[in-house]
């Protein structure tokens, strides 16, 4: 593999962390400062999930780890 196809791989791999970290965040922020019904946070959710199980079927249970723990501390913290 060329060191040019390697960044590449390497750019698009970034890419896509990017912004499935943006939609944690939005998750994140519907949670603490929306009016966002708990079952319409729950969709959001589950999106997510499945996105990270498309792109990054290997982290799955990374995945549950922390980011459903951490919604679900935000959902307690702010909403209960």
């Amino acid at each position: 593999m060329t060191d040019l196809w390697h960044e590449l791989l390497v750019t698009e791999e970034n890419e896509k962390l990017a912004a499935f970290q943006r939609k944690a965040d939005r998750i994140a922020f519907l949670i603490v400062a929306s009016d966002y019904e708990r079952i319409d946070v729950e969709i959001e959710k589950a999106e997510l999930r499945e996105e990270c199980a498309r792109q990054f079927p290997d982290k799955l249970e990374l995945y549950d780890m922390i980011y459903e723990s951490r919604f679900q501390r935000l959902w307690e913290q702010f909403r209960d």
